[in-house]
């Protein structure tokens, strides 16, 4: 069996925003990958840095304040890190290969633009096509998402769509345009729960008919853990855990994940019965410890865990998962 094909490489990604006291250090030497057709999820906590990272592959940091201080970002063989943000080779790439699905689809779509206009923009910037055929591909890219009478809503503003379907229309863009990798952040935020999962279905559905990679952002783990294959865990702007689906659901080997899972509502759970929160708030990125950042708020932490630098992620089985943790494994009352 043949070993897949890497589409996305991210390795040692550091960014920063700068104020006239401190630097912010959003994301702190973050690597990852996406093979060709793969699912993967980055989950964690609102300002670890989940979107940041997304932001800096795609090269939509405004600076200043923000700056991409270092790493690759490696697209079909290229860095394009090497690009320049504004460069037509970056732009190029932005939309055509990789499309990405913003959170609030309100702020995406332009208001005073229809539907339409806005697709076939996106279109004839990437497709040598006239404006009629751009406005064809549209209407068929928002029929293949699931948009009934598809000519009419191409006619029709935002705010004259429900979220449910100004999410749909952002990703017929992404549809309309062949992208090989869409990056979904937080697609189904202040959506209903029947509109979340057909919008994670509809995702799942392009992934499989068009072998397209999908990287899904989300602070909700129960969400990606019926469609990720792999999923990366941020805390505080660096990787602090990786590894299969099955692995992190079943076998969390860093404190963070534990957290995160137990406060995922479960149906098998008795009524009344408490979730239990992660204690205490993130730390501030632009005063971080020189030791573990999740030390504070860890229930298993020791003061040699105090004592030592932050941990770097090393292997758990040999294979697929890691960690960043000084523990050599969570106390078992503890799961």
């Amino acid at each position: 069996m043949s070993e897949p094909n890497k589409l996305l490489e991210v390795k040692n990604l550091r960014t920063s925003f700068f104020t006239s006291e401190n630097e912010v250090k959003a994301v702190n030497d973050v690597s990852y990958y996406i093979n060709e057709g793969e699912i993967v999820a980055v989950v964690g906590e609102s300002g670890c840095g989940k979107s940041v990272t997304q932001m800096s592959v795609m090269q939509l940091v405004q600076t200043p304040p923000g700056k991409i201080l270092g790493g690759e970002v490696l697209f079909e063989g290229k860095n394009l890190l090497d690009y320049k943000s504004k460069s037509k080779e970056m732009q190029a790439i932005r939309g055509a290969k990789i499309a990405m699905i913003f959170q609030e689809p309100m702020t995406s779509l332009n208001p005073v633009y229809t539907v339409g206009s806005q697709i076939t923009e996106v279109i004839r910037r990437h497709k040598k096509c006239t404006k009629k055929e751009a406005w064809e591909i549209g209407v068929r890219a928002l029929g293949d998402v699931g948009i009934p009478d598809p000519e009419a809503r191409m006619k029709n503003y935002p705010f004259e769509m429900s979220g449910g379907m100004r999410q749909r229309a952002l990703i017929a863009i992404a549809v309309a345009c062949n992208s090989r990798l869409i990056i979904a952040d937080e697609p189904t935020t202040a959506l209903d729960v029947t509109t979340q999962a057909q919008v994670m279905e509809l995702l799942l559905h392009i992934v499989d008919t068009m072998n397209t990679s999908l990287l899904i952002v989300t602070h909700n783990l129960g969400l990606v853990s019926r469609y990720a294959q792999r999923i990366y865990v941020m805390y505080a702007g660096r990787i602090v855990e990786s590894g299969t689906t099955e692995d992190l659901l079943t076998r969390p080997a860093h404190p963070y994940t534990m957290g995160l899972l137990k406060s995922v509502p479960k149906l098998e759970e008795r009524q009344g019965e408490k979730l239990i929160p992660i204690e205490g708030a993130p730390p501030n990125l632009a005063k971080l410890p020189e030791y573990c950042s999740f030390y504070p708020r860890c229930p298993y932490a020791t003061e040699e865990c105090k004592a030592k630098p932050a941990p770097e992620l090393r292997s758990v089985d040999g294979k697929l998962h890691f960690k960043a943790c000084h523990l050599e494994t969570i106390p078992e009352e503890g799961r």
